[in-house]
């Protein structure tokens, strides 16, 4: 039996600039904007993983 695919909606907010990129990329590619943006992320994450959380200490902060 395979996997149910979980398809909960989520609103997402991107300037108009870069959603205009984003339907360009799935117009040329016959994808979805939502299959480029879950690709994207797929490439991203270990990279965005080494940004520092907003609770994490500032090393740039001097006292």
């Amino acid at each position: 039996m395979s996997a149910k695919s979980d398809k909960r909606k989520q609103s997402l907010y991107f300037p108009e600039k870069m959603l205009n990129e984003i339907a360009a990329e799935a117009n040329r590619q016959d994808r979805s904007l939502s299959w480029i943006v879950q690709k994207a992320w797929k490439i991203a994450k270990i990279e965005i993983a080494k940004y520092p959380s907003v609770t994490e200490p500032d090393d740039d902060i001097v006292e």
